[in-house]
């Protein structure tokens, strides 16, 4: 899933794209991704793009007099600016928007989930922000991680977006990694080194994803490879001891480790693992 360094560079490229130009017209593509029903779909037609930016995840894209849509692309969304008009709908198609002065933009999706979506609001509305925790670099998220006493897995806690947003799986296994704690301690366990330790894995991360990103030109393509440093590379060499990378599977992803740097050398359970054991 796209997360908050591929959406802030996102975000930028779309600002310099659209920023000042008109929406001409909106071809929705998948109904079901559209959340709102008031403002239509095509609110914003005849408005001018005064920004693009980001919170948490999401795409903000605000018009004047203060309509904004709402764009998250979930598991399996993506994004294309298209310089040439197409009148194609793609596998996966969800919506396209139509600018004068401007690429389009097309919204799709691939897989067989169908989770990305996209939202209308009228000024004032918040829509799908309401309720996201601070950002990974406000003083709110410094200030929970150096004197709060969450009792959840830290690996838990970065990945809820209700106490910080815009952190997923991936990031989160590299932060952990990168401070050596192991993705099953909690917050109230850490000693005030392992929360600055914590805390500064959170921004070295995020700012070393965000400055490869920002190398990154056009939309965000379906393929996002090698933007983690142990996401996803269970069995491969720890980048920091040379031993084997674990990992402990759930239903729906996985959570990578070093044993050596982060666990003592003690190797998880793997749950998928011990069901097939039993």
């Amino acid at each position: 899933m796209p997360e908050l360094p591929e959406m802030q560079a996102l975000a930028e490229r779309l600002d310099t794209a659209l920023s000042g130009s008109t929406l001409t017209s909106v071809e929705v593509l998948q109904f079901s991704a559209l959340k709102t029903v008031v403002p239509a779909a095509d609110a914003g037609v005849g408005h001018t793009v005064e920004s693009v930016g980001r919170r948490g995840k999401y795409l903000l894209i605000d018009f004047d007099e203060g309509l904004r849509m709402i764009v998250h692309l979930s598991q399996g969304g993506r994004l294309d600016l298209e310089d040439t008009p197409k009148r194609t709908r793609p596998k996966g198609a969800v919506v396209r928007l139509r600018f004068e002065g401007a690429p389009d933009v097309l919204v799709k999706e691939f897989g067989t989930e169908r989770k990305a979506a996209w939202w209308v609001l009228a000024p004032g509305e918040l829509g799908p922000l309401d309720g996201l925790g601070p950002e990974p670099f406000s003083d709110e998220f410094a200030e929970l991680v150096r004197t709060g006493d969450d009792k959840r897995r830290v690996h838990t806690m970065l990945r809820d977006q209700r106490t910080v947003a815009g952190i997923g799986r991936g990031h989160t296994d590299d932060i952990l990694h990168h401070a050596q704690l192991s993705p099953y301690a909690t917050l109230a366990s850490l000693s005030a080194d392992e929360r600055e330790r914590l805390l500064t894995a959170v921004h070295e991360i995020l700012d070393a994803a965000l400055a490869l990103e920002r190398k990154r030109t056009g939309g965000l393509p379906t393929k996002l490879r090698d933007r983690f440093i142990v996401h996803g590379k269970s069995g491969q060499p720890c980048p920091r001891c040379g031993d084997d990378l674990r990992r402990v599977s759930y239903e729906s992803h996985e959570v990578a480790y070093c044993p050596t740097c982060q666990t003592g050398g003690k190797v998880l359970a793997d749950r998928r693992l011990s069901r097939l054991v039993r």
